[in-house]
């Protein structure tokens, strides 16, 4: 029975820091694409126009920066909303980063290092899954 005991804290406490990656990423995320509803994509159409892709491409910034967290938030479609996140990082960071690449920022920190924890946390969670503490639940294929 103790270990029985046991083994059901373990799950709950990794469901437990599955439901902390999910909020705190979703939460940080979505903040940008607020920031992006209240203010508008220009900077991003720009910056793809000089990229020679698309500006209609920033649209896409929607679903990466509001869709993707809120179905996190909710843990549901759990995975692939965390790869998108992830694919909506790689592309803001070659747009936006790429000469930060390797370079340290003026207080010794790495110059990219709330873009790299956002796209690891995003990729740990696509690895991780949702957990128990989600609408979707830890069966869904996706979750």
């Amino acid at each position: 029975m103790a270990n029985s005991d046991a083994s059901r804290n373990g799950r709950s406490q990794h469901d437990a820091a599955k439901l902390i990656l999910r909020l705190t990423l979703g939460l940080l995320i979505l903040f940008h694409g607020v920031s992006k509803i209240v203010g508008g994509i220009g900077f991003v159409s720009g910056a793809l126009g000089k990229a020679g892709m698309p500006p209609a491409l920033a649209y896409l910034v929607y679903i990466g920066e509001v869709v993707a967290p809120l179905l996190l938030i909710a843990g549901v479609w759990t995975r692939p909303a965390a790869l998108v996140i992830a694919i909506n990082m790689i592309v803001a960071v070659t747009l936006a980063h790429t000469g930060q690449l390797f370079s340290m920022a003026n207080t010794g920190g790495y110059a990219l290092e709330l873009q790299a924890m956002y796209l690891f946390t995003a990729i740990a969670v696509a690895l991780f899954g949702a957990g128990r503490y989600s609408i979707g639940g830890n069966q869904g294929r996706w979750n």
